[in-house]
């Protein structure tokens, strides 16, 4: 491999608990930020893929010219991928009318396929340390199929099986606590047991999101996307500090 694609230091969070935590909030807010670009401002699916597809590229930009893990490019990344992912779901089912259960089929496809070329580059799947070009942009790609896949199928619960918002929620919740157990009391590969909760915290954060601000008559709590939107900015800001923190004691 040539040195220009290979870094000294790793480019990627760790994942431990307050990842989780960033990872539900960044989910939940490109619930409600994607929401609020196409519906509350009635731009639309195809003007808010056009937006979010434009802010994913720019912040994307940034953190691959980084030559190491910082916390505001990375978590910013995430929330790309969030949001442009709620744009592509909901396009695939209302712009182009093939249901989120089609939808789900073909995201989940476009996921294997980038972990099949994924593993078949560079012979395994790990996520953490990573300190090749080439293999962060399979991540990315990875995680932009994940989250699109997580609103895709968060939806699918909704609609398709008619669960409320908390109901989905719930569920989903409880797949996430149920990976973390197959984690610490089985030898379940880690690799796999990593894109099954991350893939899940996406459609728990786009149900949460949906219960955060969907009308009272639906099954929410009528807070709005606006606002809801604000407070996970809030959220996710402080935790963004935190990681900042914990970043400069690593580096002394």
């Amino acid at each position: 491999m040539e040195n220009s694609e290979k870094f000294t230091f790793n480019k990627v969070a760790e994942i431990t608990l307050l990842f989780w935590f960033m990872k539900i909030i960044a989910t939940t807010l490109g619930e409600t930020l994607g929401d609020f670009i196409a519906q509350t401002l009635n731009l639309g699916y195809s003007v808010g893929i056009a937006i979010t597809l434009v802010f994913f590229l720019l912040v994307l930009g940034f953190q691959l010219a980084a030559r190491k893990y910082i916390p505001v490019f990375y978590w910013l990344v995430i929330i790309g991928t969030t949001t442009f992912g709620t744009e592509i779901s909901d396009y695939i089912d209302r712009s182009l009318h093939l249901g989120y259960a089609w939808g789900s089929l073909l995201l989940v496809s476009c996921l294997c396929i980038t972990l099949f070329l994924w593993f078949k580059k560079f012979g395994n799947l790990e996520f953490y340390p990573i300190f090749e070009r080439k293999k962060e942009i399979y991540f990315w790609i990875a995680v932009l199929f994940s989250n699109s896949l997580g609103t895709a199928f968060g939806d699918f619960l909704k609609d398709n099986l008619g669960l409320s918002y908390l109901q989905g929620a719930l569920i989903t919740g409880g797949i996430i606590v149920f990976v973390v157990l197959m984690h610490y009391f089985t030898k379940i590969n880690h690799i796999v047991l990593f894109w099954i909760a991350f893939i899940f915290t996406r459609p728990f954060g786009a149900t949460f999101g949906d219960f955060l601000t969907k009308p009272l008559e639906k099954g929410g709590l009528d807070l709005g996307t606006l606002n809801a939107s604000i407070v996970s900015v809030v959220l996710i800001g402080i935790l963004i500090i935190i990681s900042h923190q914990k970043e400069k004691k690593l580096v002394k």
